[in-house]
């Protein structure tokens, strides 16, 4: 459930002196190309928590925790479905008792085992409410959840493990879930629920500082704002260990500069191809430039708590709003049609069986500069009279498009300062105002899929209390409506019922949709076999390196 964002001024770091650059520091270690000692040097962006699995729910942090880590599921980078890994079985007879066997012979890199306890503390951890976790809402599902983890504000918890884990054998455990939820195993893939090494729970401050896995990569070292190196783990076992030697991921300020660099052969691979350079990469990169459908959506969220927002009327306002956004225009001038208008709060990667449904949205989502005007005055006006869109402006070329949202906006009220973007200046400091509340005006937001199902755009953003509700949007027929799906066995009526949830934001607008993004990278001559997965993620461990 990671906040579909990307971050990008050229530094790295490799396990050597960091040697100053023209954009604030890096590091060649003597090296002048993505050649030597068969090392990817690609663009990154700091994440904005320290990289506990369970604490990070955004794409740069997420990127490394999928190099860095394996689970009990893992998501094949063609098609995205859940195939097993650590996972030797998942089987359940009533689709809320789940056993779980693991395949033996795991390792994390530090040499412990990887058993059941590895899975059973992690997930322990994860949800307990005084570790504070960003994605403790996932373990929502398993039974004893509300005394780990109690929802009533103040709330001291009760217990300190999960009732719903049982421990078998090193290589077993039993999952009682607090109601039926038939697709809960092909969730395990996720990060939130990787395994950790007793090593986190031992010295947590050493784990922090340089994070332990059983992936095919281990972290070699990393500075805030700079970079991370990270390099090949040859104890790894899996069946996809890295054709590489490893991954310097560089921090960059401006996608427009990591892009820049790529045609200079300074780096090797930029996953974000910024919105200025669209008209022209075809003829740059030729076919090294990658353009493909991905399982993210781009939104502008509402802070329903502050005042203007929380008023039942305000819902008129934001479905206004919503209409006097020319999404075709933007997607086409600004975007030169790697976007793609959205009419719902999923993606089209997910297909009709996975719960798409193109239109959902109806009238809401689309242009009506008459009824978008007719609704914010029913709505009772913009709060103040004019609004701000919040944006990270470190990457993503989040200004020129929210620029673009409000001369739509200004245009159809007639008013050239209804609406302006509000910069902040990292990814890291727009979250933190975001997860601390402190937005009173809209922001942009998005979506980057954890696992192909239609309950993964819903619930995570939209539940009350859910992990990644930025809005902190609240509505008792939409929750029904999830824990019915998730109750469902029928895979069909399951789908259905979120649905009919979706259909419930678009009376209640606490999100706008505006485009489903296709992934997009450029790639250097020094690499080939370069793909993204339907994540919109480079598949690190394929690249290869000449």
């Amino acid at each position: 459930m990671r906040g579909a964002t990307r971050v990008k001024c050229a530094v790295g770091v490799l396990a050597v002196a960091l040697v100053a650059t023209a954009c604030g520091g890096g590091s060649d270690s003597g090296s002048s190309g993505g050649s030597s000692g068969g090392i990817v040097r690609a663009s990154w962006g700091d994440p904005q928590n320290p990289l506990e699995p369970a604490d990070t729910n955004e794409v740069q942090g997420g990127k490394v925790l999928d190099m860095v880590f394996r689970g009990l599921k893992k998501y094949d980078p063609k098609t995205a479905k859940a195939e097993n890994m650590i996972a030797q079985s998942i089987t359940s007879t009533d689709a809320q008792n789940f056993d779980i066997k693991i395949k033996p012979g795991w390792k994390f890199s530090n040499g412990e085992p990887v058993t059941s306890d590895s899975f059973i503390n992690a997930w322990n951890y994860g949800a307990d409410l005084r570790n504070a976790q960003l994605n403790a809402f996932f373990f929502a599902q398993i039974d004893g959840y509300s005394q780990v983890h109690p929802d009533a504000t103040g709330a001291k918890p009760t217990a300190t493990k999960l009732s719903g884990l049982t421990k078998v054998s090193d290589t077993e455990f039993k999952v009682k879930l607090s109601q039926k939820f038939s697709l809960w195993p092909d969730t395990l893939g996720y990060a939130a629920f990787y395994p950790l090494p007793q090593a986190f729970f031992t010295d947590h401050a050493a784990w922090l500082r340089k994070p332990i896995g059983n992936g095919p990569y281990e972290i070699s070292s990393y500075t805030k704002g700079t970079g991370m190196s990270l390099r090949k783990w040859t104890g790894y076992r899996g069946p996809d260990a890295a054709v590489n030697n490893g991954v310097d991921l560089r921090v960059y300020t401006d996608n427009n500069t990591a892009y820049t660099d790529l045609q200079a052969g300074n780096i090797d691979l930029v996953d974000d191809i910024p919105a200025t350079q669209l008209r022209n990469v075809k003829s740059d990169l030729g076919s090294r430039y990658i353009n493909e459908p991905a399982g993210i959506i781009q939104t502008i969220s509402f802070p329903l708590y502050a005042a203007g927002w929380s008023s039942a009327k305000s819902a008129m306002v934001r479905q206004g709003l919503s209409m006097a956004i020319n999404r075709p225009q933007i997607t086409q001038q600004i975007f030169q049609n790697t976007r793609t208008p959205a009419s719902d709060w999923t993606s089209p990667v997910l297909g009709d069986a996975g719960g798409f449904k193109k239109g959902l949205c109806g009238q809401e989502c689309e242009y009506n500069p008459a009824k978008a005007k007719q609704l914010i005055q029913q709505g009772g006006g913009l709060p103040g009279g004019r609004i701000t869109i919040g944006y990270n402006a470190d990457t993503g070329s989040h200004k020129e498009w929210v620029d673009a949202v409000c001369n739509s906006i200004n245009n159809v009220l007639g008013n050239n300062r209804a609406c302006v973007g509000a910069p902040t200046g990292t990814f890291a400091d727009f979250r933190n105002k975001i997860t601390n509340k402190q937005m009173t005006m809209p922001f942009r937001s998005g979506w980057q899929m954890d696992y192909p199902l239609i309950q993964d755009f819903l619930q995570p953003q939209y539940y009350t209390d859910a992990s990644s509700n930025d809005s902190h949007y609240s509505n008792a027929n939409f929750d029904n409506l999830i824990n019915q799906a998730n109750a469902e066995s029928d895979n069909s009526k399951a789908i259905g019922l979120f649905q009919d949830a979706e259909r419930q934001l678009v009376k209640d607008m606490p999100a706008i949709p505006l485009w489903y993004q296709n992934g997009s990278a450029g790639y250097s001559s020094n690499i080939s076999n370069v793909t993204l997965n339907p994540f919109s993620v480079p598949v690190y461990n394929e690249i290869k390196v000449h």
